[in-house]
């Protein structure tokens, strides 16, 4: 058998959606089909062979990104992830017995073999699988988020994050911000963003601007939802810096957006009612 897996063609189209196990299949051509089929079928009468299945899932399945406008799977993933995850589901363990045997996959695992964790944690878990993982291998997320592999932190921020308490994903979000992986990899952004997360960016905005560097733009995505936070910075005094790298980058960042608000200096006359 050819050890270079064929991947139907239009899995490179656009980003098709893995929402549920079904939808892996269409990925895969016939002998990465039959190889995986046969994986699953060993992994449901004998739990313990994933640990040689799953490394080899890789070269049997294909490792190309499910959108090729992604190429290193950060937003959508790859079709090794999506394979990994019809392995996990496979499985007939619940519990703590899950949780342990998925543990440690991650922690024997490479990095490709980690992030097909991170990123089917959400299907071990409620309300996909009622005696999932639950919080089990959050230690698995807080590991993923000390490394600087941007494909691990991606893959740390799915659904399953959910289980981050706020201010360890408020960390995760500057984390992202930091090595370089775009917003949109990060779960319910919107709904879980508030105030100190503003404010958090916000000065790492400042340091950008006060570098005289760019301040990516999904920041502002956050931010211009606080725009009482970024009034308050220092960030517009840099429009007048006497630095012009500085003063350029405060007027990149801030364009388009409400200039801060004007502080009006009382005399004594005026305080005493002008007598």
């Amino acid at each position: 058998m050819n050890d270079v897996p064929e991947v139907v063609p239009a899995a490179a189209a656009g980003a098709p959606a893995v929402a549920t196990v079904a939808d892996v299949w269409a990925l895969l051509g016939p002998e990465a089909t039959a190889w995986l089929r046969q994986a699953v079928a060993d992994v449901a009468l004998h739990p313990e062979r994933v640990r040689s299945l799953f490394p080899a899932v890789g070269r049997r399945c294909g490792r190309a990104p499910l959108d090729p406008s992604d190429p290193q799977g950060l937003l959508h993933g790859t079709v090794d992830d999506a394979a990994r995850l019809v392995l996990l589901v496979a499985l007939p363990l619940s519990g703590e017995a899950l949780a342990t045997e998925v543990g440690a996959l991650y922690r024997y695992g490479d990095a490709a073999e980690r992030r097909g964790v991170l990123r089917a944690l959400q299907h071990l878990d409620a309300p996909h699988r009622v005696d999932g993982v639950g919080d089990r291998l959050v230690p698995v997320l807080h590991d993923a988020l000390r490394t600087n592999d941007v494909r691990l932190v991606a893959g740390a921020l799915g659904p399953y994050a959910r289980h981050l308490d706020a201010s360890a994903w408020r960390q995760a979000v500057l984390k992202c911000v930091f090595v370089g992986v775009p917003l949109a990899a990060v779960h319910d952004l919107a709904e879980r963003s508030d105030e100190q997360l503003a404010t958090m960016l916000v000065a790492y905005a400042h340091e950008r601007v006060a570098a005289g560097r760019d301040v990516p733009a999904d920041v502002w995505d956050v931010v211009d939802r606080f725009p009482h936070v970024l009034a308050a910075s220092p960030i517009h005094g840099e429009l007048a810096s006497p630095v012009p790298e500085r003063a350029a980058a405060a007027r990149r960042a801030l364009q388009g957006r409400p200039a801060a608000p004007t502080t009006t200096t009382v005399t004594d006359d005026e305080a005493q009612g002008g007598s």
